[in-house]
């Protein structure tokens, strides 16, 4: 069995508890036809993935440039409050192959610097398809379960925390559903260092920002009993690779940055997921749809929605905002229509994805 390995990493930042394997990609047209006919699974596929061009690299350095010192302090701050709620317990991070994972990577870093003890894993959860168990097993057999936290990047709508929250309803192992994230504008995470939908610079890549790892797989062809879900991985990219400079770039600012307290999130969360809940079904009614998975709010589902699927619509707050602009620029490339959001918008950016006729995607 796949005993884990740290992709482009350094071996002591993570684990990825998945399985790689060869897999075929699927173009994003076929693919998106056979998840919303309902043939396949979007984790039966995979999509290709290619090295973006320079002006788009250019607009992910400006990002990083322009929101480092923002989230090197958020991802501080996280820490801070992981590290105080362990109260000299070892933290246990599970961040969420593969959003979530260069942000395990530099929790993991910057929870060391502040004088604690971590661990991190990357393990995958596949909506409508659960948690993987057999990595939480491997966790589990090494880590008392009370001291994980689950790791994400963001929430969009919030249908990856409602899968935690189903995935581990019955407790496994001792393993409880706490979500983290840097940002929570859904109101969907347990602890979160802003509701704000900001751009998070690794949320403009793919597997060059995630150790060249690919989203993760779940189908009967490459996952047998006893096996991690599985992923792809890209050493053809490594000349490209961005993942350990991104951490490289942030982990000493997040090391010395002055923490803030961030427990005051858990009083926001009501109205927050009534904000969500009132755009996502002003969404759906632009998009004459009752398919909530049609409807990709914030920044970074957004951009998600742009690489790798087929969008019908973009909308976005304000057309000058520079943490939309890599949206803008893939939009003129994709010829996807972009509409304004109204400016009382939690969101900065939604992306609708095109129903092929069978809205089940």
């Amino acid at each position: 069995m796949t005993v884990g390995f740290s992709g482009s990493y350094l071996p002591q930042d993570v684990t990825f508890l998945l399985k790689p394997v060869a897999m075929p990609a699927t173009d994003v047209a076929a693919k998106e036809a056979a998840i919303q006919s309902g043939a396949r699974h979007y984790s039966e596929m995979i999509a290709p993935e290619s090295v973006p061009g320079q002006a788009y690299l250019d607009l992910y350095d400006a990002a990083l440039a322009r929101n480092g010192a923002r989230l090197a302090a958020d991802v501080a701050a996280l820490a801070a409050h992981l590290r105080d709620r362990a109260d000299g317990r070892e933290v246990v991070i599970a961040s969420l192959a593969r959003a979530g994972t260069p942000i395990g990577v530099l929790l993991h870093r910057t929870l060391q610097a502040q004088g604690g003890r971590s661990a991190h894993y990357a393990i995958s959860i596949i909506r409508d398809r659960g948690i993987d168990r057999q990595a939480l097993a491997h966790i589990a057999a090494r880590h008392d379960p009370a001291d994980v936290v689950f790791l994400d990047g963001w929430t969009g709508k919030g249908a990856i925390a409602g899968e935690l929250r189903s995935s581990l309803a019955d407790r496994p192992m001792g393993f409880t559903p706490t979500l983290a994230v840097i940002a929570d504008p859904a109101g969907q995470a347990d602890i979160a260092a802003t509701d704000d939908d900001y751009l998070i610079a690794s949320g403009l890549l793919n597997g060059i920002v995630s150790g060249l790892v690919s989203r993760s797989i779940l189908s009967a062809e490459t996952v047998g009993p006893g096996d991690f879900h599985a992923c792809v991985t890209y050493p053809q990219h490594a000349a490209a690779d961005r993942s350990r400079a991104f951490v490289d770039a942030l982990a000493p600012m997040a090391a010395i940055a002055q923490p803030r307290a961030i427990d005051g999130h858990a009083a926001k969360r009501p109205a927050l997921m009534a904000a969500c809940e009132t755009l996502v079904a002003d969404m759906l009614a632009r998009a004459g749809t009752t398919d909530r998975n049609r409807i990709k709010p914030g920044i970074a589902e957004a951009t998600r929605a742009l690489l790798r699927r087929l969008p019908e619509r973009l909308y976005i707050r304000e057309a000058d905002d520079p943490d939309v602009a890599h949206l803008l620029h893939l939009a003129r490339e994709g010829g996807v229509p972009v509409e304004p959001l109204p400016a009382t918008s939690r969101y900065r950016a939604v992306a609708i994805i095109a129903s092929l006729g069978k809205d089940s995607a």
